[in-house]
């Protein structure tokens, strides 16, 4: 384990003598450990240019298996510390609008039926929920990806699995008053004149994308890390929005319009260790998280329902 601790300081730093600085050992100690890694191995690890240290392939998948063994044994440590513990404890990692649309029913129904159990929710995008379920520090977490794979690869080894919940289309969200606010549906290039506020950077990444393909440079008005923000900044007449179902909450004199297709969504998933042996208790919430993401699917009430209306008012109308 060593040798592998010193092979990923390498392949972080890039050099060995960084790597060395990191582990609080002399460059000649860590040369010598990646020496005997690849006389052990058979093959090269490491290249040194003027550049600095770069990874062979073997090399790379030495530091991959590395980082999994290292979470696995972080999980162990810490399945071993609950045993010691008087009560169980659960910790899940949400981002925002996900965690305040789903987690509110699911954490009831869990609650209820194992009141013993020390609960901890811990707000967090999934680039960051993502190594905590590696590392242990969060049991399983509720995250999103929009185009392209989920944010674990199926089969990877990473040592964690993704398990689809719900699709969360995104919704063009207008002032009230905007010409396009009554129709049941809007293609985002009527929209090449319009400011935008951006809720989201990954939301951004898509709208800029769209634009450079449909021929138009992208205005924006605001950009926020809040898709609740970003509605009352559309109600404030800044610009108009892209937001995700989920989040279509609360914000006065908005209007939220379907898009017309390819229609942009995000997919809704969980984060799980793959272990031999389950986490009973996070196999409980994951099974109310998926319970509540039906009910909300299935039902398509209010502002963020699916139902079969295409145009949601948000707000009273004056």
């Amino acid at each position: 384990m060593q040798r592998l601790r010193v092979l990923r300081a390498v392949a972080e730093h890039g050099s060995f003598n960084k790597a060395a600085g990191a582990l609080l050992l002399t460059p000649s100690a860590v040369s010598q450990h990646i020496a005997a890694l690849e006389r052990t191995l058979g093959h090269p690890v490491a290249v040194r240019s003027t550049r600095g240290v770069t990874l062979t392939e073997p090399g790379r998948l030495l530091v991959e298996a590395a980082e999994t063994i290292s979470a696995e044994l972080d999980q162990v440590r810490r399945a071993i510390d609950r045993l010691a513990q008087d009560r169980p404890r659960l910790t899940v990692a949400t981002f925002t609008s996900g965690g305040r649309h789903l987690l509110p029913a699911a954490l009831s129904r869990f609650v209820e039926a194992h009141p013993e159990v020390e609960l901890t929710v811990r707000e967090s995008e999934p680039e960051d929920a993502v190594p905590m379920v590696r590392g242990g520090a969060a049991d399983l977490a509720l995250a999103y990806h929009f185009d392209g794979p989920p944010p674990v690869r199926p089969g990877g080894s990473t040592g964690l699995g993704w398990r689809p919940l719900m699709e969360d289309p995104l919704w063009l969200v207008l002032p009230r008053g905007h010409r396009l606010a009554g129709r049941s549906s809007v293609d985002l290039g009527e929209l090449s004149g319009d400011r935008w506020v951006l809720g989201c950077l990954k939301t951004e990444a898509f709208l800029r994308r769209y634009a450079e393909l449909a021929g138009f440079d992208l205005r924006v008005g605001a950009s926020t890390t809040d898709y609740f923000f970003a509605q009352t900044l559309v109600a404030a007449g800044v610009g108009v929005s892209l937001v995700p179902q989920v989040a279509l909450a609360g914000a006065p004199e908005v209007v939220a319009v379907r898009v017309e297709p390819p229609r942009p969504a995000r997919h809704i998933g969980l984060v799980l260790p793959r272990r031999r042996r389950a986490n009973p208790c996070a196999e409980a919430l994951a099974e109310a998280l998926a319970a509540a993401a039906t009910t909300a699917t299935g039902t398509g009430t209010g502002s963020t329902g699916t139902g079969t209306g295409t145009r949601t008012q948000i707000g009273a109308r004056p």
